[in-house]
């Protein structure tokens, strides 16, 4: 008995010092900071793929990623590493986005790490998103190393970077690494950093099975693959698993870490990274933010979750053909179980039929979004113009929150408007200072404040309406500070604002998809870019189109498509005037005629370049 309990505590002891040799850490920064090109170079390192299967952004599987040169989605991989003094260790990095439309997806990879590498570019410094990212990762109480990357560039100022860390930050910049990510420079010190500072993963390997699971994917052979961390117990192939959201019960038929490809595995424990596949058809049964655990014995309580995302953008999708409902229904649940920011239900429009009400978390991830489903799932999709939630309160005192053009009351009713306000940190060099200030103040910004951050730079506070910013604010942005300025926001509060609805009315007949609610000093404008760029979509006809923009019965923007005309006066060669003109009279009957029968066509760009008319 006494030999028995030896073993016992033997392979306790084994488990435990195999968790001291395990590292859970993510790399976060700013947009375009180098994290998906450090994380190529940790992979080389770790010698998991030959060189003649290595390629740029590696872990940036999706098309999109690579055109956009941007991360959409986090990944994760198993990098084994020999420290200097001999000792092996099991790295699970976790490679996150940068842009603030995913920053969703940053808060659920650090909620699986101990440790985080915050990297901040040597020429740039610290910019609004890297300000945000520090603040996530203080939230999960992660353990943080300060990388300054790009020191190769003729630009790069690492003693100012430095300065920024310590002031900024409230970092220990003697700590920081330097690296250059593109050269490969700073990496062995980076590696021994990861192991000596970011503390290993605490758990019981003999404690029931908790696993926190932080993403999946679909496998059209396999089934919806669990991306998860082990937080307590042991998860082997064979076991009996269920989900503690809804009771749903499995056999795991694998189990798994990730190196690119999917590595299967006898078990995993406490504190490590990996996959199951366990046959789920039922898309929905698998939730980022679930805990998985024992069917036969279940863990007392949940790991903590995220918090739900909060979508600020919304829009309507439509297939192109009515028939292309059932797979756009398909397309989005697939796409739902990878990101689980997107949110859904069902809409329907008397011009493009069935589809789905869409919630985003921005611009950026409605693009994505619309270009995931295209290729993916091979869908003609048609989007209406992106909108934000509004608060109305009705004379009856009634307060209701819509989204959607289409649920706007009949204005009588309404006692007040409320539109979402956010509050905007822009970090930009202080020569752009002006262009900036009329930037914002022309969506309506409030400057709230603004102190400079070191001798030419400073961070700019605004309270801006969130519907001014959702259209193309970030692309402006960038255009007047060239490329310099930085931005990042979270909402505050509702405040009351003057609200109007937008009709666009082609030959007189009202097109609810192209519908918008903007505020009443921008509806002007808005409809006059919406009757513009319909004019360059839509096809001439053999009679007159008139496409007008009208808050209710008034029309405050008109353009018109002029008809085809044969010229019925070319057989008459001089002669009296009253023969041509009986002509053109008879012509003109025609074309009423034909205009009262004829049925304008819109094509899918016509509704494409309505959502893209914030034209200045």
């Amino acid at each position: 008995m006494l030999r028995l309990s030896r073993s016992c505590r033997h392979n306790h002891d084994q488990r435990l010092s195999y968790m001291k040799e395990i590292r859970n850490f993510s790399i976060i920064a700013h947009i375009d900071h180098g994290k998906s090109t450090l994380s190529d170079r940790l992979i080389q390192q770790a010698g998991i793929i030959s060189e003649r299967d290595f390629h740029d952004q590696i872990l940036d599987s999706m098309d999109i990623e690579r055109e956009r040169g941007i991360t959409i989605k986090s990944q994760t991989v198993h990098l084994p590493y020999t420290a200097r003094d001999g000792q092996t260790y099991a790295l699970n990095l976790i490679d996150t986005p940068g842009h603030v439309d995913f920053s969703y997806e940053v808060s659920r990879a650090l909620a699986s790490c101990e440790g985080a590498l915050l990297l901040i570019d040597a020429s740039q410094g610290v910019e609004a998103q890297t300000l945000a990212n520090l603040y996530a990762a203080l939230e999960h109480d992660l353990e943080i190393i300060p990388v300054i990357n790009k020191i190769d560039l003729p630009s790069a100022d690492t003693d100012r970077v430095r300065m920024q860390i310590e002031e900024d930050l409230g970092l220990d910049s003697e700590g920081a690494i330097l690296t250059s990510a593109k050269e490969g420079t700073g990496i062995d010190e980076l590696l021994e950093a990861i192991v000596t500072r970011l503390p290993p993963p605490t758990g019981n390997p003999d404690a029931p099975l908790r696993c926190l699971i932080f993403d999946s994917h679909y496998d059209p052979f396999r089934g919806t693959v669990v991306h998860f961390r082990v937080v307590d117990g042991r998860i082997r192939t064979g076991d009996k698993v269920m989900f503690m959201y809804n009771n749903a019960a499995y056999r795991v038929e694998e189990v798994g870490i990730f190196q690119i490809a999917r590595i299967p595995k006898k078990e995993l424990s406490a504190g490590q990274v990996g996959y199951m596949i366990a046959g789920i058809k039922t898309v929905s049964d698998t939730r980022c933010g679930d805990t998985l655990t024992h069917r036969d014995r279940p863990c007392t309580s949940a790991v903590p979750g995220f918090k739900e995302a909060k979508p600020v953008v919304f829009s309507s999708i439509y297939p192109v053909a009515s028939d292309g409902y059932g797979e756009l229904t398909v397309g989005l649940e697939k796409l739902k179980l990878n990101d689980s920011s997107l949110i859904y239900e069902k809409d329907s429009s008397a011009a493009l039929g069935f589809g789905f009400r869409c919630g985003f978390l921005g611009l950026l991830h409605l693009e994505v979004v619309q270009e995931r489903l295209e290729r993916e799932f091979d869908l003609s999709l048609i989007l209406t113009a992106p909108s934000v939630q509004y608060e109305l309160g009705m004379q009856d005192g009634e307060v209701k929150i819509i989204d959607n053009p289409a649920l706007y009351p009949d204005p009588t009713l309404i006692e007040y408007t409320r539109e979402p306000f956010i509050r905007a940190a822009i970090i930009v060099p202080d020569r752009y200072m002006g262009a900036v200030m009329k930037l914002a103040l022309d969506r309506r910004g409030i400057n709230k404040n603004y102190q400079y951050l070191t001798s030419n730079r400073l961070e700019m506070i605004f309270e801006i309406p969130l519907a001014e910013i959702v259209y193309d604010f970030y692309d402006k942005l960038k255009s007047v500070t060239q490329g310099y300025g930085s931005f990042d926001y979270d909402i505050i509060d509702f405040r009351e604002t003057d609200l109007v609805k937008v009709d666009i009315l082609i030959n007189g007949e009202r097109v609810d998809a192209l519908s918008q609610l903007v505020h009443r000093d921008r509806a002007v404008e808005r409809a006059r870019n919406a009757c513009e760029s319909l004019r360059e979509e839509i096809p001439r006809q053999m009679f007159k189109i008139a496409i007008q923009g009208a808050i209710g019965g008034t029309i405050i923007a008109r353009k018109t498509i002029s008809p085809f005309r044969k010229d019925v006066t070319a057989k008459c060669y001089g002669g009296d005037i009253s023969r041509k003109r009986k002509l053109l009279e008879k012509q003109k009957k025609g074309k009423k005629r034909m205009k009262m029968v004829g049925q304008v066509a819109i094509p899918q760009s016509a509704f494409l370049s309505v959502l893209k008319s914030d034209k200045d």
